[in-house]
């Protein structure tokens, strides 16, 4: 129910967003801009948009292979696109890691090993964004201020979430002590409440699963050439997705801004609203895109432009996503689970 009532709610606001995005402008005059785009800008665009989403299973791909773990590379791929269908749906993007846990366990992937790679690379995807975004607040604080106008708290608001989201995976991540007190915790609550019977198999998987996720850790921890591909490839991953909106800047035969400030303004529209708890940061992206891009899109070309940036870089890998989750979601089970209730 839950599910259902947060999709409804994310296509209400997408109706929404839609309704104030279009209202002052015609549909067809933004499909005929399209039309006429540079082709060669615009497939760069929508090549960018899928790597984002795919070099996430590319990450994926490398961790597992890295401790040990045999799995495919499409299969990646495809926890990539189910994690982005359920950050669009769920506040604060947070319901995209607990849904890829849940199909890689399917899958029949340990979850110890599991849950190492999704923190490695949640944690490598927010420690970027913060290091771009304190970078340009120091080096670049004359546009910023001058580009995000009324919007520069919230821009703080995003960069401080952030940053205490990385604090808090980074804890997660080295302390497997803390991890198992945390676990086995719960289990005697829900022992308490009736939720779960007791049973001493229950608790030697759950003790066996942190004892597999601390040698993983360590493995990490002894391994510095994994983490330097972890950050490299995420470091790509997120100027492929800064640098979409000056395709469309291009494609659409605009010039004079350069490649380096319409990203960096594109970085601080994921700042501003990354943390935000609304799905899919649905109207406050446009609204924020509007004011930082004002000056860039000029000549009654900025609602065009992020319509179609919005829905080549979100609407576009979304309903794809969705497709990949749909289909996924109802496959027969193939693994064992490793904690059975």
């Amino acid at each position: 129910m839950k599910k259902v009532l947060s999709a409804l709610f994310f296509v209400a606001l997408m109706t929404l967003t839609f309704y104030i995005v279009f209202q002052t402008q015609d549909l067809g005059e933004v499909l005929e801009t399209i039309a006429v785009m540079n082709k060669a800008y615009l497939a760069l665009a929508i090549f960018t948009a899928f790597f984002f989403v795919a070099a996430e299973g590319i990450l994926f791909f490398y961790m597992f292979r890295s401790i040990g773990d045999r799995v495919g590379f499409l299969q990646c791929i495809k926890y990539a696109f189910i994690g982005f269908f359920y950050c669009g749906i769920t506040p604060s993007a947070s319901g995209g890691q607990p849904m890829q846990l849940f199909h890689m366990q399917r899958d029949g992937h340990r979850i110890a090993d599991s849950t190492v790679a999704l923190i490695s690379a949640a944690t490598a995807y927010k420690f970027i964004l913060v290091v771009m975004g304190i970078g340009i607040a120091v080096f670049w604080w004359g546009g910023l201020k001058n580009h995000l106008g009324m919007y520069m708290p919230l821009y703080f608001v995003g960069l401080f979430l952030n940053a205490a989201l990385v604090a808090l995976l980074l804890a997660i991540l080295l302390n497997s002590s803390g991890m198992k007190k945390v676990l086995l915790s719960l289990e005697r609550f829900a022992v308490k409440i009736h939720i779960l019977k007791y049973s001493e198999k229950r608790i030697e998987k759950m003790e066996e699963m942190v004892e597999r996720y601390r040698k993983v850790v360590q493995f990490l921890k002894t391994h510095v050439h994994v983490v330097i591909f972890l950050t490299v490839v995420t470091f790509i991953q997120r100027c492929s997705v800064f640098g979409l909106t000056y395709f469309i800047y291009r494609g659409m035969g605009l010039s004079g801004a350069g490649l380096l400030t319409v990203m960096a303004l594109q970085a601080v529209v994921y700042i501003t609203v990354d943390m935000l708890p609304l799905p899919g940061s649905q109207g406050i992206t446009e609204l924020v895109y509007a004011a930082v891009f004002g000056q860039i899109f000029v000549g009654g070309t900025l609602t065009i432009s992020m319509c179609v940036t919005r829905g080549i870089n979100f609407y576009l890998p979304f309903m794809i996503s969705a497709v990949v989750a749909g289909i996924s979601f109802f496959r027969r089970k193939k693994g064992k689970q490793e904690i059975s209730q």
